[in-house]
């Protein structure tokens, strides 16, 4: 049974962690805006924040798009990692644990799941599988 339910509990984590990337994505973009965005990345310590906040806002956007159809997923899916212990580091950590109080744990979490789906095979609809699916040859 197990087995049967696996790829579509990928397919809902893909979906949900995705969502999350994106939306973080696009509020960097709309909400915030790349300007107080890259002061915020500046007061944070984060170097070179002038190019990192327009890449990491353009990566949240991408590899939440990439996360959703199931595409690319050890490459976005590492990328996003990479993002979140930026995050931890540079923001989080030295607030604690608890996300209630600014600390990494909803960052850690967005981590630890998104690195275990970039290397699940996405589950049902992923198109990494689906693809995977085309180029193999027929059965002769």
């Amino acid at each position: 049974m197990l087995d049967q339910v696996r790829p579509y509990a990928l397919l809902l984590a893909r979906i949900a962690l995705g969502v999350i990337f994106l939306v973080h994505g696009a509020q960097k973009f709309l909400t915030m805006g790349l300007a107080q965005t890259t002061a915020f990345f500046e007061s944070s310590g984060i170097p070179l924040a002038a190019v990192a906040a327009p890449a990491v806002a353009v990566l949240e956007v991408v590899g939440g798009i990439a996360l959703i159809l199931g595409a690319a997923l050890p490459v976005f899916g590492l990328l996003l990692v990479l993002d979140m212990l930026g995050a931890i580091f540079f923001v989080h950590l030295a607030n604690g644990f608890s996300a209630g109080e600014g600390g990494y744990e909803f960052v850690l979490a967005l981590a630890a799941g998104t690195l275990a789906v970039a290397f699940s095979g996405g589950g049902a609809l992923a198109v990494d599988t689906l693809w995977q699916r085309r180029r193999q040859p027929a059965a002769v």
